[in-house]
C-alpha cells in the first residue's frame, strides 16, 4: 500500500484487551486523519485464539460509532470485500492499489476504512 495515502494498522498486535484495542483504534484513526491518510487497513484478527473475536467485535462496534459520528466515511469488513460491493468499489476508486492486496477478500480478520 506504499506510494498512496494508506496505512496498515495492526490492532491485535501484543494481544491487547478489547478496551485497549478500541483506544488504540481511535488514537490511530485520529493520527491517520491528521497525516492525510485516505484509507486504513485494520488487522484485528478473527478470533482463532478465543480473544480475537472479542477484539474484532469491539473494533467493529467502534467503527460503526465513528461512522455515525462522521469521523470516518465508510468501512468494509474483509468477508464483504468484493468488486460487487458498492462501498468496496468506492474505496478502490480512492485507493486502486488495494486491488492488488490478496489478504482482504474473505478475511474476517481485516476491515478496510475510508477516512
Amino acid at each position: 500500500m506504499a506510494g498512496e495515502k494508506t496505512r496498515v494498522m495492526n490492532i491485535k498486535e501484543g494481544m491487547p484487551t478489547v478496551d485497549e484495542a478500541r483506544r488504540r483504534l481511535i488514537r490511530e484513526l485520529e493520527r491517520a486523519k491528521k497525516d492525510g491518510v485516505k484509507v486504513v487497513k485494520i488487522i484485528h484478527g478473527y478470533g482463532s485464539t478465543g480473544v480475537g473475536g472479542k477484539i474484532k467485535d469491539g473494533v467493529r462496534k467502534s467503527l460503526r460509532r465513528r461512522k455515525s459520528e462522521g469521523v470516518i466515511n465508510l468501512f468494509v469488513y474483509g468477508e464483504n470485500w468484493s468488486v460487487f460491493d458498492a462501498d468496496t468499489r468506492e474505496i478502490l476508486e480512492r485507493c486502486p492499489a488495494l486491488s492488488r492486496e490478496r489478504d482482504i477478500e474473505g478475511n474476517e480478520g481485516v476491515t478496510v476504512v475510508l477516512l
